[in-house]
């Protein structure tokens, strides 16, 4: 295994401006302006790579939030509901036996609905407004 010295990037630096110096003595010509001077090199930066989109993601991420954000409030209204409207009916086997549960599905319901408009809010504020500062 071989060691490596806590100073190598320190030493990369002073290697790349030991080169670069060395460029500038060696060219003749006198520049007219200081651009022409040094010629300006990018190495691995934006300059080399394509950072053209279609912009699809714009639509994409709002729209999928938004379903999201729907069926978090859906699915369990969709099984909270029937519950609800069965504990309601004065013929069901619970009412019949005098356990009434209306209490508890109509806690479960505002319990959830809570839980989830925190959520929303959360999801809202974090991918929906930021969405609307991309626009070109």
């Amino acid at each position: 295994m071989q060691e490596k010295s806590s100073n190598a990037p320190t030493q990369n630096f002073l290697a790349v401006l030991h080169t670069s110096a060395v460029q500038s003595e060696q060219s003749t010509a006198p520049a007219s302006t200081p651009e022409k001077a040094r010629p300006r090199k990018a190495y691995g930066t934006a300059k080399t790579e394509n950072l053209r989109d279609s912009g699809l993601w714009r639509y994409v991420l709002p729209v999928t939030i938004m379903l999201f954000c729907v069926s978090l409030l859906a699915i369990p209204l969709i099984i909270l509901i029937p519950l609800l409207s069965n504990s309601l009916d004065v013929h069901a086997a619970a009412n019949q036996a005098h356990i009434s549960l209306t209490w508890l599905w109509v806690l479960m319901i505002v319990i959830e609905v809570s839980i989830a408009a925190l959520i929303i809010k959360g999801f809202a504020s974090i991918f929906l407004t930021q969405a609307g500062n991309y626009r070109r």
